[in-house]
């Protein structure tokens, strides 16, 4: 789900809007300026839009601390965002840094210069070195210090940028249309005013300015879609990492013993995919020993963070990665632990597949979970899904497919167990 924030009537989305439409990507809109409720979090999200209005980063206005506390959810989650005008004033100071008045209203069509960064990056790299935009704002924002700037002019230096690898601020207007031009213009008449030629030298502008704004769109609706399940995870994840310790401290045994079935060596080197706080980390260390290898991959940073406050980043190296694609040679590992992990991989072979790509001839993989499946569905309030990929008529003929054969299979009522090892390649 993508969400958008709209703060005004007629500061919608526009091209943003369509782009996303286009991408197949379902839209909610929470419509700020007529009391609609601002999530409390993210868990469904994987795009986050914040559009324009009239009020002010740096004033309290309603929805102002919820927004916030959104966007700053969607930042340690690495949801997608895209901030305009005062959205991106709004993502300046939840990432740390401040909305301010600015010198006067930048009103009108007007240049913005790219900047050396732009060039490489995913939504920015085919706009021109100069674009002429609509401006509509008399208000400016200090960047936080890890900030990557995008675009500038003279007036008001701080025009685009990104923070982090997925989250963007447009402080000018580039979704607009022929319809948003003349929206704004009778919705702020005085503003309008003191840009002489605004409407009739609209068709003009848009003309020029529509090849590039319908890029940066697509390139956003695409770089959204792409990432659609990573994003997913995370968000589901985020903010649950500083619980999860807490939650499952007591399966500590459990995980330990599940461990112990791998028959691993000194010396070896072996993955826990998916790690979380990494439970499993220090009984994997004990068994491949201090000149062994550990690494604990999590596609989440919130849990890598918490598994490095329970001090296991010292029974291991923490990789965050996609655990579907990770970044390491062919057969280089002699083990794979994975807990719960491929009930939320979406291609259940391919991930398998995968984990066999880095694991050597006679290496082992187990799959494991401290409650059987039959007790997972009981907690949820379901019935044992048919298509469980853990199954073991789907489990079975997954594993032989990609490479690993399965030498022990158990779904007891307190534990999921299933142990393969590698083929020759």
């Amino acid at each position: 789900m993508i969400q958008i924030v709209e703060h005004a009537p007629q500061e919608g989305p526009y091209a943003i809007g369509t782009a996303l439409e286009a991408a197949g990507l379902p839209v909610r809109v929470c419509r700020a300026w007529a009391g609609d409720r601002v999530p409390e979090t993210v868990d469904d999200l994987v795009g986050l839009v914040v559009m324009g209005g009239p009020m002010a980063a740096y004033d309290d206005f309603p929805s102002r601390s919820a927004e916030l506390a959104l966007l700053r959810a969607a930042l340690e989650a690495e949801i997608p965002v895209l901030g305009v005008c005062l959205g991106a004033q709004l993502l300046a100071v939840a990432a740390g840094g401040a909305g301010k008045p600015g010198g006067g209203t930048q009103i009108g069509w007007g240049d913005v210069r790219t900047t050396a960064a732009a060039a490489i990056d995913p939504l920015f790299a085919a706009v021109p070195g100069q674009l002429r935009v609509l401006h509509w704002h008399g208000d400016t924002m200090d960047l936080p210090t890890e900030a990557t700037l995008l675009a500038s002019c003279d007036r008001y230096p701080v025009q685009a940028f990104r923070i982090g690898r997925c989250a963007w601020g447009l402080q000018f207007h580039l979704e607009v249309d022929g319809v948003a031009v003349e929206a704004f213009a009778k919705a702020f008449p005085e503003e309008a005013a003191t840009a002489p030629g605004l409407l009739e030298s609209a068709p003009t502008e848009l003309a020029a300015l529509a090849r590039h704004r319908d890029d940066v769109c697509k390139r956003f609706a695409a770089f959204v879609a792409g990432r659609a399940e990573q994003t997913a995870t995370r968000a589901f994840f985020t903010r649950r990492a500083s619980t999860w310790e807490k939650r499952f401290a007591g399966d500590g045994p459990r995980y330990a013993a599940a461990v112990g079935r791998m028959g691993l060596c000194p010396g070896q080197h072996v993955l826990d995919l998916g790690c979380g706080t990494g439970l499993a980390l220090p009984a994997l260390r004990a068994q491949v020993g201090t000149e062994g290898v550990v690494v604990g991959v999590d596609l989440t940073p919130a849990m890598l963070k918490a598994a490095t406050c329970e001090g296991r980043d010292t029974e291991a190296q923490l990789l965050l990665a996609d655990a579907a694609r990770l970044p390491l040679p062919t057969g280089t590992v002699h083990g794979v632990f994975s807990a719960g992990l491929i009930n939320h991989v979406s291609d259940p072979v391919a991930a398998l597949g995968e984990w066999a790509r880095v694991t050597a001839s006679e290496g082992v993989l187990l799959l494991f979970h401290p409650s059987g499946r039959a007790e997972r569905a009981a907690r949820h309030g379901r019935d044992l899904d048919p298509d469980d990929p853990m199954a073991e008529e789907h489990l079975r003929p997954a594993l032989r497919a990609a490479g690993w054969h399965l030498d022990c299979y158990e779904d007891a009522p307190h534990h999921f167990l299933a142990r393969a090892v590698r083929g020759h390649a």
